[in-house]
């Protein structure tokens, strides 16, 4: 396949074969007897995780040779490259580890900063989102929209960790928002963005966050009609935190999570 036809619903094809390579090597591990591995950051990593990753890198370079690559376990191939993957094999690696299915394998095209196209496959639980500036946010093939919900006291709210480890200064803004919300909720990782794209939740939020872990979910989000910013409100997926809304409870979420 050409790069220059990798537009419309060749490019959401793309994205959606390539997200589900990812997702199926790892699912070939999934609840199985792993090695585990402890990075320099101190998160685990697996066979799963390699072999997930190395699957993208080679479908890659036997369909767009040109392009660079970065991934979480294997770094950057081609740095100088016009169009990038950026890859997580395994979004969620502590929850893989434990068994519990709400991991999923993201994937990004961008050009510099500009995404392209975003992919998050959750094979454990039967889920694909795949979305592209201007061709919208598509659920296991359905379109799909952020909720309606306006109002906080109706809203459920999720994140990752809510003991916020990774940046603790953040814990309180979380911790406002949370006492403000109807439910909150750590179905996070991917997961969390998801809900949010589907209309299950109304915001995720992460305190620190990898360009591998978010390039992917900004389309996602945007396309379903959310909102996806850093937690200082900047439109980007490379600001190294995330906050997803849907559009209703944009400003108020990120009043409370004291975003600036």
């Amino acid at each position: 396949m050409s790069s220059d036809a990798l537009t419309g619903g060749l490019l959401l094809e793309a994205m959606s074969t390539v997200a589900k390579i990812a997702g199926d090597a790892a699912l070939r591990h999934f609840r199985s007897a792993l090695a585990v591995e402890v990075k320099g950051d101190g998160s685990p990593v697996t066979l799963a995780d390699r072999e997930a990753e190395r699957a993208v890198r080679d479908w890659v370079e036997s369909k767009f040779p040109e392009d660079g690559v970065l991934g979480e376990e294997f770094g950057e191939d081609r740095a100088g490259a016009k169009r990038r993957w950026i890859i997580d094999p395994i979004d969620g690696t502590k929850t893989f580890l434990k068994g519990v299915p709400l991991w999923g394998s993201l994937i990004a095209l961008c050009e510099g900063n500009e995404v392209l196209a975003g992919a998050a496959y959750y094979p454990a639980v039967g889920e694909l989102v795949v979305a592209a500036p201007g061709e919208g946010a598509w659920w296991n093939g359905a379109r799909c929209s952020v909720s309606t919900v306006a109002d906080m006291d109706e809203a459920t709210v999720c994140t990752t960790d809510e003991r916020f480890e990774a940046h603790p200064p953040r814990r309180e803004g979380w911790e406002s928002l949370a006492d403000h919300a109807q439910m909150s909720r750590s179905w996070g990782d991917c997961y969390g963005y998801l809900l949010v794209a589907t209309g299950r939740a109304e915001v995720m939020v992460d305190p620190v966050l990898s360009p591998w872990d978010a390039a992917a979910l900004l389309p996602v989000i945007e396309e379903a009609g959310g909102r996806f910013t850093d937690w200082h409100g900047n439109r980007t997926a490379f600001g190294g935190s995330a906050i997803a809304t849907n559009a209703a409870l944009a400003t108020r979420a990120r009043e409370l999570l004291g975003s600036r």
